[in-house]
């Protein structure tokens, strides 16, 4: 690939993955406040598989260039930025445009990546581990000797929430079809299988008073399962709407819906708390504090790394030029992990 020769994949409406198209053009350059990100990483998320189907709920008119997060090498900056930063490999979250070869960040957006992760590494980590990271500590705020449930334990975001549990002492069960439980296993979680009968009634039996904390990427009608099966306390943490993938209708619905479940079961007098979380949350209103909790949180996530308390799982390596193939991979429900492009 040519170093300045910009390659990025287009999303062109409500396709398959094989209609997507790849755009070549000239490198941009870095305006005031900007850096020129070199894509070492980035990768495939549930967000990209909704904005295939037009069902993700803040995306861009069509046609446009998903990608939700990335790592690279600071190529070039713009006026205002400190020139030292070329040469430093960072992460972004950019919630589209990442799936090219050279992205424009804000300087402020952009989280320096510690020696000794690769980039594939480090972009497994970024929106999964940012979310992980989030939901756990400050949303649910889980704790040593609590005993917690994860959906899709096996998931990009599922896999690093039981990490980041186990390295506070928690307990983890976790739901996944049957071919990922001796994994799971592997990784110390109690698994349940999610396709196999009553998924509440297992669950109760492993923890009959309830559970401290379930995390739930599925909405739908299970979201009400979820909730009943918090101990008194307990904190449900909905952040999405798997079960909706492909549903017609209204993008908007599902999200509406949560939410409306949530402010709802707060408004009970049981001590049991529904969040629907959104790591974009804040972002609107107090940019620069939204900015500051990102930098330190994704911080927090790369030094778990270090530490060994997290490990990147990584399903696939895939060239930008097959995002068509990475994409049906991820959508799949066959791996374990992060499906990684490498531009």
């Amino acid at each position: 690939m040519n170093a300045e020769e910009l390659v990025e994949v287009v999303l062109p409406g409500k396709v398959e993955p094989e209609e997507l198209r790849i755009r070549h053009g000239a490198v941009p350059a870095a305006g005031p406040g900007q850096v020129l990100v070199r894509v070492e990483a980035t990768g495939v998320s549930f967000a990209e598989q909704q904005m295939r189907r037009g069902r993700y709920y803040d995306q861009p008119p069509f046609p446009f260039v998903p990608g939700y997060d990335l790592v690279g090498t600071v190529q070039a900056t713009g006026e205002g930025v400190e020139p030292g930063l070329a040469g430093t490999r960072v992460a972004a979250l950019v919630k589209v445009g990442g799936w090219a070869s050279h992205v424009l960040v804000d300087a402020a957006d952009a989280v320096p990546v510690p020696d000794g992760i690769g980039a594939a590494e480090a972009e497994a980590l970024v929106v999964n581990g940012l979310t992980a990271w989030q939901m756990l500590h400050r949303t649910a705020r889980v704790r040593a000797g609590q005993t917690i449930l994860v959906h899709g334990a096996n998931g990009g975001v599922g896999s690093v929430l039981v990490q980041l549990a186990h390295a506070v002492g928690a307990k983890v069960i976790g739901t996944a079809s049957a071919r990922h439980h001796d994994t799971l296993r592997a990784w110390g979680v109690v698994p349940v299988d999610h396709r196999a009968g009553d998924v509440a009634a297992r669950v109760r039996a492993l923890a009959p008073g309830g559970v401290d904390a379930v995390f739930d990427h599925v909405g739908g009608r299970g979201i009400i399962d979820s909730w009943r099966l918090l101990a008194p306390g307990g904190t449900l943490v909905a952040y999405g709407s798997a079960s909706t993938r492909d549903d017609e209708g209204s993008k908007q619905w599902p999200v509406l819906r949560l939410l409306g479940r949530t402010w709802l079961w707060n408004a009970l007098p049981n001590g049991r708390r529904a969040h629907f979380f959104n790591l974009w949350a804040g972002r609107a209103l107090a940019k620069e504090r939204f900015r500051a909790r990102l930098r330190a949180d994704l911080t927090q996530v790369f030094a778990a790394h270090r530490r060994g308390d997290v490990t990147a799982r990584i399903a696939a390596r895939l060239p930008l030029t097959r995002a068509a193939d990475a994409l049906r991979l991820a959508e799949s429900g066959t791996v374990v992990g992060k499906v990684v492009l490498t531009p």
